[in-house]
């Protein structure tokens, strides 16, 4: 049973923006841009996601992988001295922080990727270099 659609939601777009949204919803499948469109909006409203909180959780993220990187360059001015270097926890607070992102990321996308698993190598609790 078809939904009878009589009311208009009417949004402006530049002609660039609506080639690009056009191509969008057709590359992932959609007959149409509205129902691209229509998808999008519901699937966020089923989410409670109004749209604000990816931008806001990767700029936490940055920030986090920013601090990370300025712990792993003083561990790596550190080794290149000659001290031992415990990096474990740094090492281990980035992969958390890529876990985040990749949830984050498959959120965001329709169909997964494709992409293979990412490589893991145990290691020890203590990593001296």
């Amino acid at each position: 049973m078809s939904i009878v659609r009589t009311s208009r939601l009417s949004v402006r777009a530049s002609p660039g923006e609506l080639e690009r949204w056009n191509h969008i919803a057709h590359q992932h499948g959609h007959a149409t841009t509205a129902h691209w469109i229509r998808v999008l909006l519901s699937s966020a409203e089923l989410a409670g996601h109004d749209g604000s909180r990816v931008p806001d959780e990767l700029r936490r993220i940055r920030h986090q992988l920013s601090r990370a990187g300025n712990n792993l360059n003083q561990l790596a001015r550190s080794a290149n001295c000659g001290d031992a270097v415990h990096c474990g926890v740094v090492l281990d607070d980035i992969e958390a922080l890529i876990d985040q992102l990749d949830r984050i990321v498959s959120r965001s996308c329709k169909k997964p990727s494709g992409r293979t698993a990412r490589r893991r190598c145990e290691r020890s609790a203590v990593i001296l270099h």
